[in-house]
Formats: structure tokens, sequence, C-alpha cells
């Protein structure tokens, strides 16, 4: 991905709520890696719901960086943890580690994450 400058504040660094927005696109695009649609869950019941975010900033990106997202998986009960990490590419720097949980709601009720065992077994 690349920063767009519209994404930084004032110091000219990344607002912090940004690196939010960077680690919810690359979890969407695991998702569609892994066969499952965000949009096409939803529309069946099925909703894959963030519980808990932690972020840790470490050096901030800036303007027309460019940097790639990771993502390594955790299962605990109903909760997948995703570990993400945000790299920048020009000098391989860790911008950002997060830990996201999220949990599965089918209509509305906190469900065990079957499709999400499924389609995630090759990664644990």
């Amino acid at each position: 991905m690349k920063v767009r400058d519209y994404e930084c504040d004032v110091q000219g660094h990344v607002n912090n709520a940004n690196y939010q927005h960077y680690f919810e696109v690359t979890r969407h695009e695991f998702l569609e890696h892994v066969g499952l649609n965000f949009y096409e869950m939803h529309k069946k019941g099925v909703d894959a719901v963030v519980s808990r975010v932690e972020i840790r900033y470490k050096v901030p990106l800036i303007g027309m960086d460019k940097f790639k997202c990771s993502i390594a998986l955790e299962k605990r009960g109903v909760i997948y943890t995703f570990h993400q990490r945000i790299i920048r590419l020009s000098d391989n720097k860790l911008c950002a580690k997060a830990q996201v949980d999220v949990v599965n709601l089918i209509d509305g009720v906190l469900s065990q994450p079957v499709i999400f065992d499924e389609a995630f077994k090759a990664y644990l």
C-alpha cells in the first residue's frame, strides 16, 4: 500500500486512526484470499466483528511512503487474534503492530467461528 497525503496530520505523519484502516483493509484482503467475502458473509447473516484492538506505534509513516501489512493468526476459543505488522518498504522499519481480536456473530448471536476455522486452517 502507499500513504496518501490526506492521511497525514499537521506534523506530516500518518494520523494514528489511519493505521487501523490499513490493518482492516489487510484483514479484508486476507478474507478474500481464503475465499471469503466480507459483504457476502454479511448477506448470509455471518458477521466478523472486531471485539478488541491494540496498536503499538513505532516509527511514523509519512506521505507517499510505501508499506506492507502482514498477518499471523491465533485462535483462542471463539476469538481469532490477527497479529498484524506494518513495515515501511524503503528501510524495512516496523512502523506499527497490532493485535486485533475478531469474533463471529451469526444472525446477531456470538457463535463458534466455523466458517473461519475451515478457511484459516492452513494459517494456524
